[in-house]
């Protein structure tokens, strides 16, 4: 009995799991590669290599080390079979990409570095993003749910919103007129 509850689970996150890392990885390296791309505007590198060539490195580097952070964070998260927002996660997560990059990068003692680096850096930012995105998303429901209140066209418009009644009265007269248009072509 406990071994099904405990299967039930089981399946449960890794559905919950796979249908969501579009969300908790291309989503934040997508965003990554923009931000990138933006510092890479503001570089002051772009009179020396290029505009375009600057941007696209700077891009391409931010949207590299947020894959491969998120990668490491849900890799964690699925080893220890817990929640997304948990920041332990993120830490564990931040701290074994770090690693790996700053080795590739700068050594041993890079790897030191980056590893603090990307777990400081990293959880901070997923928990500032647990803290914000309630109140992003009750911001968005408001826009949405509201389709009458954020715009509202002035009564002397010619573009207007016709409600059920007005466009019944629409439908009803355009086809009074097809009718006659139709009457008067079978006259001739």
């Amino acid at each position: 009995m406990a071994s099904t509850s405990n299967s039930n689970t089981h399946e449960q996150v890794s559905s919950s799991s796979s249908l969501n890392w579009k969300e908790r990885i291309l989503l934040p390296t997508f965003l990554a590669g923009v931000a990138g791309g933006g510092a890479g505007l503001v570089s002051k590198h772009q009179k020396v290599h290029g505009l375009a060539n600057i941007c696209g490195t700077y891009a391409t580097n931010f949207a590299i080390v947020t894959a491969c952070y998120c990668g490491a964070r849900e890799f964690v998260r699925a080893s220890r079979t817990g929640k997304p927002d948990d920041l332990l996660n993120s830490a564990i997560g931040g701290f074994g990409s770090g690693a790996i990059l700053g080795r590739l990068q700068g050594g041993q003692l890079g790897a030191v570095r980056y590893s603090v680096m990307f777990a400081v850096v990293g959880t901070t930012v997923d928990y500032a993003t647990i803290r914000v995105k309630p109140a992003l998303r009750s911001y968005y429901d408001s826009l949405v749910n509201k389709k009458d209140d954020w715009l509202k066209l002035p009564e002397w418009s010619p573009i207007q919103v016709l409600d059920e009644e007005a466009l019944a009265a629409k439908r009803a007269r355009e086809e009074e007129l097809y009718r006659s248009v139709h009457n008067l072509k079978k006259e001739s």
